[in-house]
């Protein structure tokens, strides 16, 4: 179910890189959902590598300290590779580490940041064109450095095969997208469950409600699904992969789709992903052809297509 597009639908080795001075609560939030998920399948899902940049234990912001079985240049063949950082990630310029971090990117693995992970995957030159969030105590710092960067308020954003957090608990919310398209829906649930994690909250907003809010109905099956659209606006996945997260059938999905919002669910999901193309074409400086990749389009020429059927302009003109 993973449609990110990992090595291994088995079992996935992910690399975590604690930076000196991260956050527990990131780190714990991060790691604790993939333990989880190994206790509960009765096997390893996901085996965590903690690696050091130095080789020596990760101090974090507290008394805790990370045991590294990896270190920085080690040849890994990972699945993903997150970065968990805390204190001012702005000042952080370890060549060596960029360079691996360039390394392993250029070599096609998902890369991740939280909390202040994100701004080293962008200082590394990772992030360009890339929808991103950040934990909100350094979205201005980095808007200000990088005003290029497409940085959203938004607990979690994964673009293609860039996965950015905020940070706190929001990795827990992350991890229970992921867990989604790797294993389903009910398993995700049960890892959520075993934390007493209630209510996951949706990438786009900082709580169920706000998702009611925006879509105007309070139909949990469609809540499903939109959710899930908006976690995969620049890599779209199908209705069929989208009735299973609902619990329905393809029919049954696009009949309360019509029936509550006016149209089935796949021209919903187009909506949705041009309207956050307009977003971008009024408030980044991206190329049409950045702006189709990023929201899901094959090209410039069918984005355009599609933007001026949904808008009546193309959108060389609104910009």
């Amino acid at each position: 179910m993973d449609n990110i597009g990992t090595k291994s639908v088995t079992k996935r080795r992910i690399g975590i890189l604690p930076i000196d001075g991260f956050a527990v609560m990131s780190y714990a939030a991060l790691t604790e959902p993939m333990r989880a998920a190994n206790v509960l399948a009765r096997r390893t899902l996901y085996e965590m590598i903690n690696i050091s940049a130095s080789g020596h234990p990760i101090a974090s912001s507290g008394a805790t300290m990370v045991m590294p079985q990896a270190k920085v240049g080690d040849d890994l063949n990972l699945d993903y590779l997150f970065v968990v950082a805390g204190g001012d990630p702005t000042t952080y310029d370890d060549r060596a580490v960029m360079n691996w971090l360039a390394r392993i990117a250029r070599a096609g693995v998902p890369m991740g940041g939280v909390s202040g992970g994100p701004i080293i995957l962008a200082r590394a030159g990772l992030m360009a064109g890339r929808r991103m969030t950040v934990h909100w105590e350094h979205a201005a710092a980095l808007a200000e450095i990088s005003p290029h960067l497409l940085i959203e308020r938004s607990l979690y954003v994964i673009d293609r095969d860039r996965v950015t957090c905020a940070g706190g608990s929001a990795p827990m919310d992350l991890m229970h997208a992921l867990i989604t398209q790797h294993h389903g829906k009910p398993f995700a649930r049960l890892v959520s469950d075993w934390f007493m994690h209630t209510e996951v909250r949706p990438s786009a907003g900082p709580q169920r409600g706000g998702l009611v809010e925006r879509v105007g109905v309070n139909n949990a099956a469609i809540l499903d699904a939109v959710e899930v659209m908006e976690a995969n606006v620049a890599e779209p996945v199908s209705l069929p992969h989208l009735a299973t997260t609902a619990g329905l059938s393809e029919r049954q999905l696009n009949r309360l789709f019509t029936e509550k919002l006016g149209r089935p669910t796949m021209r919903y999901y187009r909506e949705l992903r041009l309207e956050k193309a307009q977003s971008l074409l009024r408030n980044s400086p991206l190329t049409l052809t950045e702006i189709a990749l990023a929201t899901g389009f094959a090209s410039s020429s069918h984005f355009s297509r599609a933007y001026a059927a949904q808008f009546g302009q193309p959108p060389s003109a609104y910009r």
